[in-house]
């Protein structure tokens, strides 16, 4: 169960909301990027010239992505509910702009708060969680960050807000860090669902 009363959901996007066949292996052996240091952290130590390039090259494998993705289960369902609810949505991605966009915009995704690494400091880092806390002036310990990955769950800490792992029937090392686990998102639709008929009885 949350730990807070629930006033605003963030999600992820890729592997959250839509599907994405993103290879990270390709593209970090592209860009001679090592396996253990994080893709955007190395493109933004880059020399500025090389790191122009990398970031189109990135940019190219993100758009790609975007034209073949697939809305995921309970998407629908979940923002249907929220928005009945009342309850604010954003999504926070560490995609580009362009990619992401295209991506709301091909499974008519209606949420309109759109962070990017292109806003703020990528995840793990809080910056855009506890912007949009700002903005919606809620606190952060009562916003649950939906997503697929440890970046994820780092990102909620570091920011404070409550998590929520979706796994699709994968085991993940690091789900133990999540506030609440799910398998996709109909169940945490009616995780919400309950929270609020209970909260209403």
């Amino acid at each position: 169960m949350l730990t807070h009363k629930l006033l605003g959901v963030i999600f992820d996007l890729d592997n959250t909301l839509v599907s994405s066949t993103l290879n990270f292996n390709s593209i970090r052996a592209d860009l001679g990027c090592p396996q253990n240091i994080d893709l955007l952290d190395f493109v933004n130590a880059l020399p500025k010239e090389q790191k122009v390039d990398a970031n189109r090259l990135l940019v190219e494998y993100e758009m790609i992505d975007a034209v073949d993705t697939k809305k995921l289960v309970g998407t629908d369902e979940i923002i249907g509910l929220l928005s009945e609810l009342n309850i604010p949505c954003a999504i926070v991605t560490r995609n580009c702009r362009q990619a992401a966009l295209l991506k709301i915009a091909h499974h008519n995704i209606d949420i309109t708060t759109l962070l990017t690494r292109e806003d703020h400091k990528a995840k793990p880092a809080p910056d855009a969680l506890l912007h949009i806390a700002k903005c919606w002036n809620i606190p952060p310990e009562n916003l649950l960050y939906v997503g697929d990955y440890l970046y994820d769950l780092q990102s909620a800490q570091n920011a404070n807000t409550m998590s929520c792992l979706v796994t699709y029937g994968k085991i993940m090392s690091y789900a133990d860090l999540a506030t609440i686990e799910v398998i996709d998102l109909m169940v945490l639709n009616d995780v919400i669902k309950q929270i609020f008929t209970i909260n209403n009885s």
